[in-house]
């Protein structure tokens, strides 16, 4: 999440484990891989980010955990027991896609 216009820039659904903290760093424009990134505390994030980049925990990771509970409350199938299933992964991933651009889409210039 782009933190000045809270645009979402990287996407990666998968494990929280290093493939995973990659997969996200890859979904990321080339023009943001030299910014400041906030994160959560997980360290599979220290060993894809370097050096005065990462910032883990603080106040930058609260806009993304923010748009997490978000994104969980609008698509109905990222909630457990619910009954909004995809049957395919691709569903799913397409699901939170659609938000994703429709969230982008919204946001004042």
């Amino acid at each position: 999440m782009d933190r000045h216009s809270r645009e979402i820039v990287g996407c990666f659904v998968g494990a929280r484990d290093e493939s995973g903290a990659l997969g996200l760093w890859d979904s990321l424009p080339e023009c943001y891989l030299a910014a400041e990134c906030y994160t959560d505390l997980l360290t599979a994030y220290q060993s894809i980010v370097f050096g005065n980049q990462h910032h883990p925990g603080g106040k930058g990771a609260q806009h993304i955990e923010r748009f997490n509970l978000t994104l969980r409350q609008r698509v109905s199938r990222l909630v457990r027991k619910a009954l909004s299933f995809s049957k395919k992964l691709s569903n799913h991933i397409g699901a939170s896609w659609l938000f994703i651009h429709h969230y982008n889409q919204s946001l004042p210039l």
